[in-house]
C-alpha cells in the first residue's frame, strides 16, 4: 500500500482524484484492512497545514486527540479527553472520530459550538454542516465556529461491552446584542439529539424550553444529566 502525504490542498485533491483512500490515525480501519485487504493507495493529512490548525475558533481534522488543549473551547477539550485510552488519543484524529467512527464522541461538542465543516471534494473545498458530514462522510479538513461565551461536555461512565455511554455537551453563545442562547446536544446510544433556546430567564425556564426541542425525546436518566450540565454551565462565570 502506498501512503501519500499531501502538503497542499491541490495535492490532496489530486490524491483523491487518483483514488487514494483518506485515513486518519487508522485506529478504526487497520483491522478492517487486515481482514479485507489493503487499498492500493491511502492518503494522510498529517502534513497538510489546513488540517492541523488548532485555535479558539478552528480545529483541523488531522489533529490527534491528545493535542486538543485549552486553545479550543472547553466542550471540545473535555470531549476529546474522554475518548478511549491515552494510547488511542495519541493516534486517533478529529476526522476519524467524526467521520470514521459510529460513536462520534466529539459530535455533541461540535454541535453546541454550532460548528461548520470544511470538506475537500473532487471539485474543490466546500463548507457544509455537520449533518452532511455524518451522512455523506466526505474528506473532512476541519471545523470552524464562533467562540462561545462558555461551554462544557460530560461523558458518563460506561460498562465494557455495553452501550455507548451518555455524552452531554452545552454552550452559551452571544446573540449579537445583550442576550445569549443556550445550545445542548446529547449522544444517547448511537443517536445524537440537539436543541437550543434563548437564555431569557432562570435555569428551569431554559430547561422547560429545551423540552420542546428534539431533546424532549430523552428518557428520564438522560434528561437528569442534561439538567445537571445546563445548571452547572449557567452557574459558571463566562470564559469559554
Amino acid at each position: 500500500m502506498l501512503v501519500r502525504f499531501p502538503t497542499s490542498l491541490s495535492e490532496a485533491q489530486e490524491c483523491l482524484a487518483e483514488g487514494a483512500v483518506p485515513i486518519g490515525g487508522a485506529t478504526l480501519i487497520w483491522a478492517t484492512w487486515q481482514r479485507d485487504g489493503f487499498p492500493a493507495q491511502a492518503m494522510s493529512l498529517r502534513d497538510l497545514p489546513t488540517a492541523n490548525a488548532i485555535g479558539r475558533e478552528e480545529l483541523g481534522s488531522a489533529v490527534v486527540l491528545n493535542r486538543i488543549d485549552d486553545r479550543v473551547p472547553d466542550a471540545l477539550r473535555l470531549a476529546a479527553a474522554t475518548v478511549g485510552t491515552g494510547a488511542v488519543r495519541r493516534t486517533a484524529t478529529v476526522g476519524g472520530n467524526l467521520v470514521g467512527s459510529s460513536l462520534r464522541c466529539l459530535l455533541p461538542a461540535a454541535l453546541v459550538l454550532d460548528a461548520r465543516a470544511t470538506v475537500l471534494e473532487s471539485d474543490g473545498v466546500h463548507e457544509t454542516d455537520l449533518s452532511e458530514v455524518v451522512a455523506k462522510r466526505p474528506l473532512l479538513l476541519g471545523l470552524r465556529w464562533r467562540e462561545p461565551v462558555a461551554s462544557s461536555s460530560h461523558k458518563a461512565q460506561g460498562d465494557a461491552g455495553g452501550p455507548p455511554p451518555l455524552v452531554v455537551a452545552a454552550a452559551l453563545h452571544a446573540d449579537g446584542g445583550a442576550g445569549t442562547s443556550l445550545h445542548v446536544a446529547v449522544r444517547h446510544g448511537y443517536d445524537v439529539l440537539s436543541g437550543s433556546t434563548a437564555r431569557d430567564g432562570d435555569t428551569e425556564r431554559a430547561l422547560s424550553a429545551l423540552r420542546g426541542t428534539a431533546l424532549g425525546e430523552l428518557d428520564g436518566v438522560a434528561w437528569e444529566a442534561v439538567g445537571r450540565q445546563v445548571t452547572a454551565l449557567l452557574d459558571r462565570p463566562a470564559g469559554g
